[in-house]
């Protein structure tokens, strides 16, 4: 009798759950840790080491392996080209199903470790793009693989070192992303990007439940960031500078 090919069983005792990462470690056949996570229709299955899939391409480690020798050889003259730019892609896609299957396990320094990789191969991509429209829309992705990075480096912060550190880490992220976000045209203020706000949200919670103050250079970078608003109250029109006033006495900021 042939055996069984379909995943019946396995689909059947582990229900899928719309909305959330449902992610497990599992031995395989040959004793080898992987990583599976569930997906609506099946599983996925992914390597714990080296490429999620467990390719090696060209024989490197990583496709942005493979790419930094073809750049090295390629010279002044190197640009991705459109299959190259599907394998990466491909290669992106790989490592932010692992990236949630480890912030799923509370596994952060790993979570980490794919995020870096990640934001090392957008570099790399944006150096080399073959179109701006190309770099914009992988540039885009950028500040939430950085959140993702933070909230897995200050969770693991949080069990390893404790709150403080915790907190220097989500501050540290906030800085990185407050850099990409003044290098790009953006319309809203830093502090009301809804990425910025969680991790000020987290942030807070973490001082609140701990009893943690703001650490010295917080509350210096809260004086000069009042002291330039002040400045910039101080240069608009008349109405302007009235109703700055106004608001300032009437609400509790």
């Amino acid at each position: 009798m042939a055996s069984r090919q379909d995943i019946d069983r396995i689909l059947k005792n582990w229900t899928f759950e719309p909305g959330e990462v449902a992610a497990r470690m599992v031995r395989g056949s040959d004793g080898r840790d992987v990583l599976q996570m569930r997906i609506e229709m099946g599983v996925l299955q992914l390597e714990v080491d080296g490429r999620p899939d467990g390719e090696r391409p060209g024989g490197a480690d990583t496709y942005y392996d493979y790419l930094v020798g073809a750049a090295i050889q390629g010279g002044d003259d190197f640009e991705l080209s459109e299959e190259m730019c599907g394998e990466a892609d491909r290669e992106f896609v790989q490592f932010y199903q692992r990236r949630l299957c480890w912030l799923a396990l509370r596994e952060f320094s790993r979570a980490v470790a794919d995020a870096d990789h990640t934001l090392t191969f957008m570099d790399f991509a944006r150096d080399y793009s073959p179109s701006e429209d190309w770099t914009e829309a992988h540039e885009q992705y950028r500040p939430f693989v950085l959140f993702q990075r933070t909230q897995a480096a200050a969770l693991g912060a949080l069990e390893e070192h404790g709150p403080d550190r915790a907190v220097e880490e989500i501050n540290r992220g906030l800085e990185r992303m407050r850099d990409i976000y003044e290098s790009s045209d953006q319309d809203e203020p830093f502090e009301e990007d809804e990425l910025v706000t969680r991790l000020i949200e987290l942030r807070e919670s973490l001082r609140q439940h701990f009893s943690l103050t703001p650490s010295l250079d917080e509350q210096l970078a809260a004086a000069v960031s009042a002291e330039s608003e002040s400045a910039y109250t101080n240069t608009t029109d008349p109405i302007s500078s009235v109703s700055s006033t106004t608001l300032a006495h009437s609400t509790s900021l």
